[in-house]
């Protein structure tokens, strides 16, 4: 796709055309929490990948457009395979999901036989496909103490998901994949010191996924950050603490886009970044114009193997078999 061809938009009538079209393709459209305000505020459902996902297996709608990155409308496609799924653009990846393929994920198992294999949700279909159950960030310490203690645990991507895991169940036979969101690994521990520094009676909201979240932990123990303020969430627990917060000011540690989703529960604290800079750049990749697209021309549609489907499907279902994680879970 070129962004040349992109639809001009209109002054003052885009979101009437993109609400018109929705309706007339039967579609449900579906805006990851780190998407741009003006996609965030159309959509007919905001969230994180997992529960957007889920909620896209139980609308009556017959098309999806999910604006977020690649692996979250795969996600869709697994678990609603008789919908079509539209992305506003295909090429709107993932650095953490990149971070481990298919072979390398087999070429890992054969070195560990035996383990079970749990994957964070931010991967791709086929990785997913190679998984023994998956997992979120809210739930991943659950569904790594469903497993035998004495059964060797491959965790992967997400390397401070892992550490994060870890640490709470104490599991010594956790090895743990060395990949990374660049975006969260950007927001470091000297930046969360500093921050702290500057604004000391504020709350702290810390994604897992941060490459902060282990040194938020440590400064807590420590006394360097308060640990009574100093929360490590997922994206639907961000939402959930904004709600209930009477703090004045709240630094969060995620991607810059979460901070909208806040603002609208909560509109007398003030929520500020961590780390400015942290902009995924997949995520703005979706913008107003390839939405209104994607609607038009039904670009670009999802596919995914039925087989890869069939068995992607199964570590995700296993996982919710264990414990159904809130409708944001991520």
């Amino acid at each position: 796709m070129d962004d040349a061809v992109e639809v001009e938009l209109l002054p003052g009538d885009w979101a009437e055309q993109v609400r018109s079209l929705a309706a007339e393709r039967d579609a449900v459209i579906l805006a990851h929490n780190y998407q741009v305000p003006e996609i965030q505020d159309i959509a007919h459902h905001t969230g994180d990948s997992l529960g957007l996902s889920r909620l896209a297996a139980e609308v009556d709608a017959s098309t999806i457009v999910f604006c977020g990155v690649h692996f979250m409308a795969e996600t869709a496609k697994i678990l609603s395979y008789d919908k079509t799924v539209l992305i506003p653009d295909e090429r709107a990846g993932c650095s953490l999901a990149e971070t481990i393929t298919a072979p390398q994920l087999r070429a890992w198992k054969a070195e560990h036989p035996g383990a079970v294999v749990v994957s964070y949700v931010n991967t791709t279909a086929a990785v997913k496909a190679e998984t023994d159950i998956c997992c979120t960030s809210s739930n991943a310490v659950e569904v790594v103490e469903s497993i035998p203690a004495d059964t060797d645990v491959l965790f992967c991507p997400d390397q401070f998901l892992g550490a994060h895991v870890q640490r709470l169940t104490g599991r010594t036979n956790m090895h743990i994949w060395l990949g990374e969101c660049h975006v969260h690994a950007g927001i470091n521990g000297a930046d969360l010191k500093a921050q702290v520094e500057a604004s000391p009676d504020a709350e702290l909201f810390i994604h897992p996924e941060c490459g902060c979240a282990t040194s938020a932990l440590y400064l807590a123990t420590t006394g360097v950050v308060p640990a009574e303020r100093t929360k490590i969430l997922s994206t639907s627990g961000m939402v959930t603490a904004a709600r209930e917060t009477t703090a004045e000011k709240v630094l969060v540690a995620t991607e810059t886009g979460m901070l909208h989703q806040l603002h609208q529960v909560n509109a007398t604290t003030d929520f500020q970044p961590v780390n400015p800079a942290a902009v995924c750049k997949y995520m703005k990749m979706i913008t107003p114009a390839k939405l209104l697209r994607s609607l038009r021309d039904g670009t670009d549609e999802v596919h995914v193997p039925i087989d890869v489907a069939d068995r992607a499907r199964r570590s995700v279902e296993r996982m919710i078999a264990i414990g159904t994680p809130s409708p944001t879970g991520e």
